[in-house]
């Protein structure tokens, strides 16, 4: 069948298996060429197999949590959304959450994902108690930061190229409520933005939304997103009577793909003049539920479909701290000279990083989505080479089109995860489109 990621480009024929027992895991693994894939929220091409792709969504079983610790043991398959459902009623969220709560356990550990708050916590990587990996033979492993190290500091962040994550071990975070004092300001432009980051490198969370088609002195202005998990004492009558309060299905959905000419240079344009400013209406402190908080685009059924046909693409890029700045600077700068604004255009603050080969470095990370097209492809490879120039890397969870020769000189650890992955004969296994593409 013919399989795509989240944004809808590349799509490639696989064949698709859902095990719905380790017997059938084991069989599937034994095909060879094969990858895992959790809910399909990866953007790319890294979770569709070059023979077989494994959908683990059967695994999808809870099985023990301490409420003294707040680890909760898991199958791959349990989504992120089914874990708030269970466990924020209790007085737990998630320690690391991306921008979806559609995504699997085991997607989220392949991918080692961040998010708003990896100036102050890491990645997810950071709150992995232990793994059990399914290797080519069929054998489950254990592995952890102490034990059979080096299998979980490839896994992680490895995307599914070490073997078949089956179950996990992950902390959870104790939260008074679920509700997210929200503190929101303007900034005129790049600099300004990167100073407000700086300034308040104390918040939680801080995550910006950009204009990338703003120029000259406006260039970047962007609105900076502050939270705090509020506790009961910042609750008003109304929300302490909902503390816990959980998400309501998106009441919005688009029902069929847009065509392709309705997201162009001016109605993007449009689009970012007005949203930012809707969003400085909304300058100062508020409470936000944490669905909205942490999953706007969530409240949207098959958000996806507004790129059209043809899908979309994301170049997300993190840039070292020291040259950060001037790196920006030159990216919107082009994007903004071609016209080809993005619709969604996401700031964040990373802090220092360990880990195999997992995505973030001290710095600043920019997420950008652009519409399929000649044009916005040639783009992407011109920022492609600012982010090399500057010495940044790419995330290969939002990868749809990155060549090896970007990845090596990107990322030098890429060829001794290939080497690794060739020593211990997983090269012939364990393969999705994208490794193949990125000579993994």
């Amino acid at each position: 069948m013919k399989l795509s990621g989240w944004g809808g480009f590349p799509s490639h024929e696989t064949r698709l298996v859902a095990p719905r027992s380790i017997t059938q895991l084991v069989d599937a693994v034994h095909d060879g060429n094969a990858i895992a894939r959790g809910n399909g929220r990866a953007y790319g091409d890294s979770a569709i197999g070059s023979n077989t792709t494994i959908n683990m969504r059967h695994f999808n079983h809870m099985i023990a949590f301490n409420a003294q610790t707040g680890v909760l043991e898991t199958e791959a398959g349990v989504l992120l959304s089914d874990i708030i459902d269970a466990f924020l009623p209790r007085g737990w969220f998630p320690y690391v959450t991306p921008g979806t709560k559609y995504v699997s356990v085991g997607g989220i550990i392949a991918a080692d994902v961040h998010g708003k708050n990896h100036h102050k916590d890491g990645s997810l990587r950071n709150f992995v108690d232990w793994l059990e990996v399914m290797g080519p033979s069929g054998e489950i492993v254990r592995c952890s930061p102490t034990q059979n190290e080096e299998l979980f500091g490839w896994t992680v962040g490895g995307m599914g190229l070490t073997g078949i994550i089956v179950r996990a071990a992950i902390r959870l975070r104790p939260v008074e409520s679920g509700w997210i004092k929200q503190r929101t300001i303007v900034a005129e432009n790049i600099d300004a933005a990167i100073d407000i980051f700086e300034d308040n490198s104390d918040a939680s969370y801080s995550v910006a939304w950009i204009d990338c088609l703003s120029t000259a002195d406006k260039a970047g202005r962007s609105v900076i997103m502050l939270g705090e998990h509020a506790s009961m004492n910042d609750l008003d009558d109304k929300t302490r009577r909902r503390p816990h309060a959980l998400a309501t299905k998106g009441k919005l959905s688009v029902p069929f793909h847009f065509p392709s000419w309705v997201l162009n240079q001016f109605s993007v344009r449009a689009f970012n003049s007005v949203y930012f400013r809707n969003l400085k209406w909304q300058i100062g402190e508020q409470l936000l539920s944490w669905d909205k908080y942490f999953y706007p685009l969530d409240a949207i059924n098959g958000w996806n479909k507004i790129y059209g046909r043809k899908g979309f693409m994301q170049f997300q890029c993190t840039l070292p701290l020291a040259s950060s700045r001037e790196a920006l600077h030159e990216i919107l700068g082009k994007i903004s000279s071609t016209g080809s604004g993005s619709f969604l255009s996401v700031l964040k603050r990373f802090g220092a990083q360990e880990g195999g080969i997992s995505f973030p470095m001290e710095g600043y990370t920019l997420a950008l989505d652009f519409p399929v097209s000649k044009k916005t492809i040639e783009l992407m490879s011109q920022l492609d080479e600012i982010t090399l120039k500057y010495g940044g890397r790419f995330y290969l969870a939002k990868d749809s089109r990155m060549s090896a020769a970007t990845l090596d000189s990107s990322d030098n650890r890429s060829k001794h995860f290939a080497t690794w992955r060739a020593e211990n004969g997983l090269n012939t296994t364990f393969q999705s489109v994208q490794s193949q593409r990125l000579g993994l």
